[in-house]
């Protein structure tokens, strides 16, 4: 039997990995677990450790590796000692992180170190901020990387990894988003109290190297909000360093009848809930992945998502007040073109067959340098 523990911090690289913990734990010589912490456990963002116990997971353990005080580097710190001390107490033969957050550095950093097999989720993308930075530290870390499309998968290349630790499985939300069992838009409204009709979604991060602007950016973005007069649901951020400002902003909108703030919302409420909107307006990821592949329009505020992708329902502005009401204004020329650039589904079943090859487990965790021949001139 060979021992795989997933690694989550947030709700949304549990959304993202749940296809593939599902279809890994049908099979008996599979034993899975996965480890939950960071923003799962903290009543602020919604408690999301609860989306996991319904997930229908069978082994899950929790770990809470933060207070809402804490900084990246301490996160970072706890998230190792207490990732460290569960794989010496519970033996494993592969961890599997995802993206570029600090508990999937954590747990990259725990495998090297002690020579276990590490698995990465959506290497080799980029995006503007230290984000990025950690993913790239991620892949220089892991044995064997899972990528999302062929941009990825030369950039990883780029990075020195061998080709054949390198698989395209595509983007494993597209499992959750194509799926028949997301719940209708009916039912989402009803179970979170939404009574808007029509909506757009603000949903809007901290970006680390920025937090000195973030106070006059945050009130520049809900200055244009407020202005637009159209609904918006709001969706907490996450728990990045700065976040505190984008709280001290939203102040103003508990009042204002166009608002409806939620802390969090399950993936496939989310999905759902995304895929009904006018348009989604922020600096998140689901508007450059899951928006595109709705054919959602998306307003991106920013350096957080910079060169990341440029499909057609894409608009990129800058912090200003006038450029950010015109974007709203003429969203609804935007073409609901709908992209496929992350994949067309399936992830799970491509996960599942390349975890099912014996080579894939005797593979040496050394890691070597792979020196190619690119023509960059």
């Amino acid at each position: 039997m060979r021992k795989i523990i997933f690694l989550t911090g947030t709700r949304a690289d549990f959304g993202k990995i749940k296809s593939l913990i599902l279809r890994t734990q049908k099979d008996p010589e599979f034993q899975v677990t996965i480890f939950v912490t960071g923003m799962h456990m903290l009543e602020k963002y919604g408690s999301t450790h609860i989306e996991v116990d319904r997930s229908g997971i069978k082994n899950i353990y929790k770990f809470i590796n933060q207070n809402y005080l804490d900084h990246m580097d301490i996160v970072l710190a706890k998230t190792i000692i207490g990732f460290s001390d569960y794989i010496k107490e519970n033996n494993q033969d592969m961890i599997i992180v995802h993206g570029d957050r600090v508990e999937a550095l954590a747990g990259a950093i725990v495998g090297s170190l002690n020579n276990i097999k590490v698995g990465h989720i959506e290497g080799g993308e980029v995006s503007g901020t230290v984000d990025e930075v950690i993913r790239h530290s991620v892949t220089k870390l892991v044995n064997l990387h899972f990528v999302s499309n062929k941009s990825s998968y030369r950039r990883v290349m780029h990075l020195g990894e061998p080709k054949e630790t390198i698989y395209e499985i595509g983007s494993p939300d597209i499992d959750v988003m194509k799926s028949k069992l997301l719940p209708n838009i009916k039912k989402t409204r009803r179970h979170y109290k939404i009574g808007f009709d029509n909506y757009a979604i603000l949903l809007f991060h901290p970006v680390t190297t920025e937090v000195k602007d973030l106070a006059k950016q945050t009130s520049i973005l809900v200055d244009a909000l407020i202005q637009s007069k159209k609904n918006f649901i709001v969706i907490y951020p996450n728990n990045d360093f700065g976040t505190d400002k984008i709280f001290a902003e939203y102040q103003r909108l508990k009042k204002n009848k166009q608002f409806y703030l939620i802390p969090s919302m399950r993936f496939e409420y989310f999905l759902t809930t995304l895929k009904n909107s006018e348009f989604i307006i922020g600096n998140s990821s689901a508007g450059i992945r899951e928006a595109p592949y709705f054919g959602v329009p998306t307003i991106n505020i920013g350096s957080r998502q910079h060169n990341r992708s440029k499909g057609y329902s894409i608009t990129n502005v800058d912090y200003d007040l006038n450029k950010i009401i015109s974007a709203i204004s003429n969203v609804k020329n935007t073409k609901r073109k709908k992209t496929k650039i992350f994949g067309y589904g399936g992830s799970d079943i491509k996960f599942y067959n390349i975890l099912k090859k014996k080579d894939i487990w005797l593979k040496d965790t050394q890691k070597y340098f792979k020196d190619y021949k690119f023509k960059f001139f």
